[in-house]
């Protein structure tokens, strides 16, 4: 069998077993690559003025599936991420749908603490309705506002909130909490460049 006949496959195993996004992802064993920052300028958002920190790359079977990029305030402690406001860009490579991002952030988000049924629902039906789906070289910016929630955007446009604090927390914390599935991304993400 030929790597092209193989790639529809791969592919639709990717939709399925890797959705990301203004989510989530992560499979053990995955091992993403640091790149550099390119971008070191300050994001402005909702009044926050952010610094870039770093930046990494999530490939799976050496297919790229995103960059990541993370923008944080004064005082930012990885160890204490959901602290301070935070910026997280996602630059897709895949396709993939809002409603399988959704499920596969809960399940990352389920790796920090255990989420009761009835709130796991709630949630992925926020995001579900917030993310939209995504083909490559969209990019998704998902804004954490402690004591608050976490906004999500896709260029100017805002694609909605999920107003509840602990959401935003464990949802940057798919990246960003010790418990990530994808510590070497994370430490990419929170290393300053």
């Amino acid at each position: 069998m030929s790597c092209s006949s193989l790639l529809p496959s791969v592919e639709r195993f990717s939709r399925r077993r890797w959705v990301v996004g203004a989510g989530a992802l992560a499979l053990a064993g995955l091992a993403p690559l640091t790149q550099a920052n390119t971008s070191r300028q300050p994001l402005s958002v909702r009044g926050y003025t952010l610094q870039p920190r770093g930046e990494g790359q999530m490939r799976f079977f050496g297919l790229s599936v995103y960059t990541a990029r993370l923008w944080v305030s004064d005082g930012f402690d990885p160890a204490r991420h959901a602290a301070v406001p935070l910026a997280l860009e996602l630059a897709y490579a895949r396709n993939f749908t809002g409603r399988d991002i959704a499920q596969r952030s809960l399940q990352e988000m389920k790796r920090q603490v255990p989420i009761d049924q009835a709130l796991e629902a709630k949630w992925t039906s926020n995001l579900a309705t917030v993310l939209p789906d995504v083909k490559p070289g969209d990019r998704l910016l998902g804004v954490h506002q402690p004591q608050t929630g976490a906004l999500f955007l896709q260029g100017e446009r805002v694609l909605g909130t999920v107003d509840d604090p602990l959401f935003s927390e464990l949802f940057f914390g798919i990246w960003l909490s010790a418990a990530t599935s994808e510590p070497a991304l994370r430490a990419a993400l929170v290393a300053k460049a």
